[in-house]
């Protein structure tokens, strides 16, 4: 199944939950991971049951913190 993420065009196996796609993706520091399906932001506590689908549009955002002393 074809799917864009971060702005790259990416195959997953099948239709799977946001979780399995992190981990079929090899996804870095997944627990501090944001993802965003199709303009919305998931709740972590959605990413084991909503799933994606083909053509669906995913970016993974890492959030940080930082600034001046």
């Amino acid at each position: 199944m074809n799917i864009i993420v971060n702005g790259k065009f990416t195959s997953i196996s099948g239709k799977i939950s946001v979780s399995k796609m992190l981990d079929e993706l090899k996804t870095q520091d997944a627990l501090y991971v944001t993802v965003q399906l199709n303009g919305v932001i998931l709740k972590r506590e959605e990413f084991d049951f909503v799933i994606v689908n083909e053509n669906d549009v995913i970016e993974l955002l890492y959030f940080m913190g930082g600034g001046l002393c």
